[in-house]
């Protein structure tokens, strides 16, 4: 059964609805939060909190004695060159200790003997090769509640990890393709890429993402993304810029963008933060997530979510892949989906991260 969304989240996403297509411009002032409640008819906490979320997403600022203003702009000016200090950390979490959000073990031994004692020698059957329905199922449902994403089951692509998911892509997509990569990046990025025998263009960071006229003058078809705590430099792309990432997607044919969207559910925003993937109708960008750092490191499980119209490359090119991870980890995963114990976890470091560790 699905539940309502809130009503302030409701009121969040019809002003940046308003805001993104240019009906409250940059510059322009919202309401205040009194006039806001009047004129939408909610309460004036929900119009508080509404506000709240804009801001802390980027796409408007509260500014003292004077209001808050829009601060998005959908035709965004040059990012500046990287300074020391200056990646955006509205939504960042500090860097964690090792093992310090590793997934409670006693409940994850309890799921693990649950699967055990309930699916029997069900576990010893081959799964299909694009992944257990049950865990893509579970997927579906978790990513419909959390992430914004609406796919189905057969959208989703279960793999051992991102760096064996980043191979595949380039498989699916062919070696021929110039691939763009941000710079600096997690550098097993561009190794994978290299070690498949495709040319990487490395596309300098500015403050706020991939720099304006680096991805103007790039020869690359493909666009390596990750919009979220970029590493090493912890940049989070700003709503700005991952509009501009969708331009940039759809100013030439045969253009993808691959958003690899890694910890972003450590978010310290009160909403998730929000994909590319689901801020576009376009039919042209793969949306790749891992459990290794929801739940463990050893837990070396990915998914990846195809647009449809890729659907029928994927099964020509890749498809006859046998899935890389054994039945019983995907089972597992998809209990402590369906049963709450994922998110749980999720919000119980969230919690603990906004009283400051």
């Amino acid at each position: 059964m699905s539940r309502k969304k809130p009503a302030y989240l409701a009121l969040y996403e019809a002003l940046r609805e308003e805001i993104i297509s240019g009906i409250r411009p940059e510059g322009s002032r919202l309401p205040s939060r009194r006039s806001l409640a009047r004129e939408r008819g909610v309460s004036e906490v929900t119009a508080d909190h509404g506000i709240e979320l804009l801001c802390e997403e980027g796409y408007a600022e509260a500014r003292a004695r004077s209001g808050v203003f829009v601060t998005y702009r959908d035709e965004d000016g040059f990012s500046q060159p990287l300074k020391a200090g200056a990646a955006r950390d509205t939504a960042a979490a500090p860097p964690r200790p090792e093992g310090r959000d590793t997934f409670p073990f006693p409940t994850l031994a309890k799921v693990m003997r649950r699967v055990l004692s309930e699916y029997g020698e069900a576990l010893l059957v081959k799964a299909p090769n694009t992944g257990c329905a049950e865990l893509r199922e579970a997927l579906c449902r978790y990513l419909a509640r959390n992430r914004g994403i609406r796919v189905e089951a057969d959208q989703l692509i279960i793999g051992s990890g991102a760096e064996y998911l980043y191979g595949l892509t380039v498989e699916m997509l062919g070696r021929d393709r110039v691939w763009g990569v941000e710079s600096p990046s997690y550098e097993k990025i561009e190794r994978v890429y290299r070690s498949k025998g495709v040319q990487c263009d490395l596309l300098p960071l500015g403050r706020d993402g991939i720099r304006t006229e680096a991805l103007r003058q790039t020869k690359a078809s493909v666009l390596h993304i990750t919009p979220f705590r970029s590493f090493p430099t912890g940049i989070t792309a700003s709503p700005s810029k991952r509009r501009e990432y969708l331009r940039w997607g759809s100013a030439a044919p045969g253009r993808v963008i691959v958003e690899d969207d890694y910890e972003s559910e450590f978010s310290l925003l009160r909403k998730p933060e929000e994909t590319v993937f689901a801020a576009t109708r376009m039919q042209n960008v793969i949306y790749l997530n891992t459990f290794s750092r929801t739940v463990s490191p050893s837990v070396r499980v990915g998914y990846m979510a195809l647009p449809r119209q890729l659907l029928p490359l994927f099964a020509k090119t890749v498809g006859f892949y046998s899935c890389s991870v054994p039945v019983f980890e995907q089972l597992v995963l998809a209990e402590l989906l369906d049963g709450g114990e994922f998110e749980r976890h999720i919000n119980r470091i969230r919690r603990r991260e906004r009283r400051g560790g």
